[in-house]
């Protein structure tokens, strides 16, 4: 029988460039080449040898490669619709964070650098470059013995970023143990053991490594105080029936306090199973990218897509912020336009991002325009559950993005307050439980409409 790793977790077929692109890439290529080619007759005509112009222009080029090098700082993020935008709740701020992703220091297919670009453009608040500690495909081109690197790179390329980095890895293993990903690790080396004459073979270097036993790499985790929480446990490879539910091993390590979370969300994939076990046992609930290839392939942000996040209520803006809040439970997923998470984290975040900025009776009419902003990224579908009706629509509204959304309701007569509740459909504090919202309404008298 195959790993489980090899089933289905294979690059994604390469995608067809656009004509833009390739249009783009022929004027790039075209361009050296004429910057080449003008700068050697000018050096030939300057007088000098040709083996002289050779190794200039050679140099040249050699320059130009380095200015597009993957290695360095990386470039700074302008302001745009596809950064992830959702404010702070009372009392905290919210991070938005990406705690699952892959470069090619394991299985993924760009340079650290690239994923922290990604996170700026994608406007992150905190990332964690998670490498396969026992899956290693690309040993023979990219050998390091040592897998604190990607961090490393990752930590250089977002320096005076902003960007928060954190050290992490995924302790790769078949049933019962799973993929487990720990985070705020001060060494990933302890997490793995060095194989002797280790096989150059991807697939028998993985088998070798699952000699070592993973509760070894559990608790050199938790001795480094680190975040540990359980990976796509619906996953199909592993579990054939894409139900989640805890192995006897992990539930043994839940209840000794060693595994600490549990992701819900996974790429393009939400586990309605993951999330009722992770309430049931107290578990923190994650929501990750697991990118492999390019965020902008696999989730299109140009389309108005966006990566699946954890959104951390920290007490502030820091790494030792958000590692109390994941141990706190004080997250909410967002995937696809889904939120996820317990009643008060999602509660918070629903009356951050959704008020009342003002109502108003309509001249010489007992109904009242209700102003609702929306202050996030979410598009929230609301379903009425108060007594009132509404002039222009039934039971359900949409408020757009970043918008303001003008509600006519019909109290039967003018009242100074009166109150709106929705259930909140794209808000789960619990499988196929939606969130509440309840608005306090103070119409303005026709006399300050004036």
């Amino acid at each position: 029988m195959k790993p489980s790793f090899l089933l289905t977790k294979s690059p994604a077929p390469l995608k067809p460039r656009s004509k833009s692109s390739k249009l783009l890439s022929y004027l790039r290529r075209m361009t050296m080449l004429s910057c080449t080619v003008t700068t050697f007759y000018a050096l030939t005509l300057s007088g000098g040898s040709m083996k002289t112009n050779f190794w200039l222009v050679l140099l040249l080029v050699c320059s130009y490669a380095h200015t597009v090098s993957a290695h360095g700082k990386a470039a700074a993020a302008e302001s745009s619709e596809r950064m992830i935008q959702f404010p702070d709740v009372d009392g905290y701020v919210t991070l938005v964070a990406d705690l699952h992703t892959h470069s090619v220091f394991s299985d993924g297919h760009v340079w650290p650098k690239i994923r922290v670009e990604e996170a700026l453009r994608d406007g992150l608040d905190a990332l964690a470059i998670t490498e396969h500690l026992e899956y290693q495909p690309h040993r023979a081109d990219i050998p390091h013995p040592d897998r604190n690197r990607s961090f490393q790179e990752a930590s250089a390329a977002a320096e005076g970023s902003g960007l928060i980095v954190i050290a992490g890895s995924e302790i790769t293993r078949e049933q019962p143990t799973g993929h487990i990903n720990a985070v705020f690790l001060q060494d990933a080396n302890a997490l793995f053991k060095p194989l002797e004459n280790a096989p150059d073979d991807a697939v028998e270097y993985y088998k070798a490594a699952q000699e070592w036993p993973s509760l070894n790499a559990i608790d050199a985790a938790n001795e480094q105080g680190a975040f540990l929480f359980i990976n796509h446990p619906y996953w199909t490879a592993q579990k054939p029936n894409g139900i989640a539910e805890l192995s006897k091993l992990q539930s043994k390590a839940v209840k000794a306090g060693k595994l600490h979370g549990v992701e819900v969300a996974n790429g393009q994939d939400y586990s309605e199973e993951a999330f009722a076990f992770g309430l049931k046992n107290d578990l923190t609930l994650i929501g990750v990218s697991d990118i492999h290839d390019l965020v902008d392939w696999d989730y299109e942000p140009h389309n108005g897509g966006h990566r699946p996040v954890t959104l951390i209520l920290a007490k502030e803006r820091s790494a030792e912020a958000a590692k109390e809040a994941l141990f706190a439970k004080r997250t909410v997923v967002w995937f696809r336009n889904l939120l996820i998470g317990r009643s008060s984290e999602v509660t918070a975040l629903l009356n951050a991002s959704l008020k009342v900025s003002g109502a108003k009776y309509q001249k010489d009419t007992e109904v009242v325009e209700v102003l609702i902003d929306n202050n996030s990224d979410a598009s929230f579908a609301l379903n009425n559950k108060s007594g009132y009706s509404f002039m222009h629509y039934g039971d359900r509204i949409v408020v757009p993005p970043h918008a303001q959304f003008a509600l006519v309701v019909k109290p039967g007569k003018k009242v100074p307050q009166f109150s709106l509740t929705f259930d909140v459909e794209n808000a789960l504090v619990a499988p196929k439980t939606p969130a509440t919202i309840k608005f306090q309404i103070t119409p303005q008298s026709e006399s300050h409409n004036k």
